[in-house]
């Protein structure tokens, strides 16, 4: 019974979504008058509006604006902040998150320096097989921008100054070995293929920048959008590319 209510029930469905479908083709091929005038008034009232009246709309805006920044300081001050401290090893002076809490997996050590902004978009992760517990060490104001990911295989050390934009990923570890057999029976990768990854002061990584495993960035070096560094790079420089090598020295 339960059964044949089912596939009623889908069949109803199924009938009203071709008439639905006709009926769109109908309005959209704009044969007859009628379904003309249908086409031309959904499209009317599709691009309608009420008319913007400033001594009305302005204070409207203003208080909207007034609520959603007021309501996202006392969400960071209130609540982000003091859980994300929790997870540190250390409270960090003057922390400043913003759009929600990073989300951090796996064992992993967290230390963050003085004056450092950090997105609420992004990840930390750690390697859950292993020697030792992972460290990451950011510095003194740093910016880590929205949709990074930092996957600390050993150790991932940020110095004071650094730049990071968004959708940056700092590769410690991969996740998986080569080996097809071990990856299929779900074994964590090798340590041959973990490394420190460490980007000393004043670096800046770009927007979409992928960093391997095993690199070092020398200060004050700047890694163009869109590049992948694998191997290391030395202080003072503009790279670029995939893989990133030096396009000139910074003065």
């Amino acid at each position: 019974m339960v059964r044949a209510a089912s596939n009623d029930h889908r069949l109803e469905n199924g009938i009203v979504d071709m008439h639905v479908t006709s009926l769109k083709s109908w309005v959209k091929e704009r044969e007859t008058p009628l379904a003309d005038f249908v086409y031309r008034s959904a499209k009317a009232l599709q691009g309608f509006a009420i008319p913007s009246i400033p001594v009305i709309h302005r204070p409207l805006y203003d208080l909207y604006w007034l609520i959603k920044n007021g309501w996202a300081a006392a969400f960071r001050i209130l609540w982000a902040t003091p859980l994300f401290q929790q997870r540190l090893t250390a409270p960090a002076p003057g922390l400043y998150l913003y759009g929600g809490i990073p989300l951090v997996l796996g064992p992993i050590d967290i230390s963050v320096g003085a004056r450092t902004r950090i997105s609420g978009q992004t990840t930390f992760s750690a390697r859950a097989a292993g020697p030792a517990r992972p460290r990451l060490e950011i510095g003194s104001n740093v910016d880590v921008g929205w949709q990074t990911t930092i996957a600390t295989g050993s150790l991932v050390r940020l110095g004071d100054n650094v730049r990071i934009a968004g959708r940056a990923f700092l590769a410690g570890y991969p996740g998986h070995p080569l080996n097809a057999e071990d990856r299929a029976r779900g074994l964590p990768e090798t340590e041959d293929q973990v490394g420190d990854i460490v980007l000393e002061d004043d670096v800046w990584l770009a927007t979409g920048v992928t960093v391997s495993a095993g690199v070092t960035i020398g200060r004050g070096s700047v890694v163009a959008a869109g590049s992948v560094v694998t191997k290391d790079i030395p202080p003072g420089v503009l790279a670029a590319g995939v893989p990133a090598k030096v396009i000139r020295q910074i003065d």
